[in-house]
């Protein structure tokens, strides 16, 4: 007999990325996004049958599905909480979307039909806004429910060639028995803000809390250098060029010098950046050329858009990365309908969960759950 789809819930749902790595053996119930552009995209890519455009603070338990979800997963807007934003905290306007989403879970677990997993994904620095209550206070919640609890930090780096540290929160129901373990896993995945966020939280939390037993090994099997275009037309002038290479530090300038001699063909990554040196600001352009990217970020401002250097035949050319090598990095496939405006497509991917990361996700812990408690059930 042929098992039935597990089925999901995807709040912030933005793009859909969360879907596309869950992939076609998951059938979603509700979709929902308060951005138009993003769930034009949505619909674009996945259709408009699943989709409920709005802001989550205007849902009620009436727009939820009748039937239970195995995962209800909430990418809430970390502007309020990542290094490179605000750090308002959760008690800001943005993270504040969590307290909605929550009160509709807690409304789903009321009627006894509550998600069997919840994930909630955002950046590490949630670990640590607020003197780690935010953290402690997602946690709360999802112990308070019921819910078993556990959390990593996934460097998106270990899929695609994106340095992207994102702290997965994950919940798991009474019926489930996730794959446990007594101490953390590898220290990136528990790294010092997490080991400490943890140790600091509440007793009731605490006593529900247990360490994943699963971690991702090193499947990357490409760099930055085959994901960019070598042949788009919007390459800087080399004027232009040189000139964001005198902009950076005399190690990084002696890294392209080293890697033009050895005839290298390699692809780097740079963002623009204002330090303090001798007492002066000074604009920075930072390189690496490790064959990853930097984290992509939204393209608020013209220092958040990263910067492609490729060294070929001796020479070295420099552009903005296009929308389609942001979604390449976020493990979108290239057939995914990009917003037509650039700033939108790149948005769109600097606010995404990076699709391999859910894909993992998803093939390691929540189907093996899931499928282990469904069997037990028909046993």
């Amino acid at each position: 007999m042929k098992r039935a789809q597990n089925t999901f819930l995807e709040f912030f749902a933005g793009g859909g990325m969360a879907r596309l790595g869950l992939g076609r053996s998951w059938r979603c119930l509700l979709a929902n996004d308060l951005d138009p552009v993003k769930c034009a995209a949505y619909a674009a890519n996945f259709g408009k049958s699943d989709l409920v455009e709005g802001d989550i603070a205007a849902l009620s338990l009436d727009d939820m599905p009748k039937e239970r979800a195995d995962l209800a997963w909430g990418s809430f807007p970390c502007q309020d909480l990542s290094l490179a934003g605000a750090r308002g905290g959760m008690s800001a306007a943005r993270s504040g979307a969590f307290f909605p989403f929550w009160s509709l879970m807690e409304g789903l677990v009321s009627q006894g039909c509550g998600p069997r997993i919840i994930a909630i994904e955002n950046v590490a620095g949630l670990l640590t806004s607020n003197g780690g209550r935010d953290f402690a206070c997602v946690a709360e919640c999802l112990a308070g429910a019921g819910y078993a609890v556990t959390a990593a930090v996934i460097d998106a780096r270990y899929f695609t060639p994106q340095s992207r540290p994102r702290l997965f929160i994950l919940g798991f129901a009474p019926d489930l028995a996730p794959p446990a373990a007594d101490r953390p896993p590898k220290e990136d995945m528990a790294p010092p803000a997490l080991l400490a966020a943890q140790e600091a939280l509440p007793v009731s939390a605490k006593a529900r809390w247990f360490w994943l037993a699963s971690a991702p090994r090193a499947g990357r099997n490409m760099r930055l250098s085959e994901i960019i275009d070598w042949d788009a037309p919007e390459w800087h002038a080399p004027e232009q060029t040189q000139k964001l290479i005198a902009m950076m530090a005399p190690h990084q300038r002696a890294r392209i010098d080293k890697l033009i001699e050895h005839g290298a063909r390699r692809a780097g990554a740079a963002f623009r950046r204002t330090r303090q040196e001798n007492g002066e600001t000074v604009q920075r352009v930072e390189a690496r050329f490790d064959g990853l990217a930097g984290c992509l970020r939204t393209p608020a401002g013209g220092s958040s858009r990263q910067i492609v250097f490729a060294i070929e035949n001796g020479e070295v050319r420099s552009r903005l990365l296009n929308p389609r090598e942001a979604a390449r990095l976020m493990g979108l496939p290239d057939d995914y309908r990009l917003p037509q405006s650039a700033n939108a497509a790149l948005k769109l991917a600097g606010d995404g969960v990076c699709v391999s990361v859910v894909a993992w996700l998803a093939e390691t812990v929540f189907e093996p759950v899931l499928g282990a408690a469904k069997t037990r059930s028909a046993a």
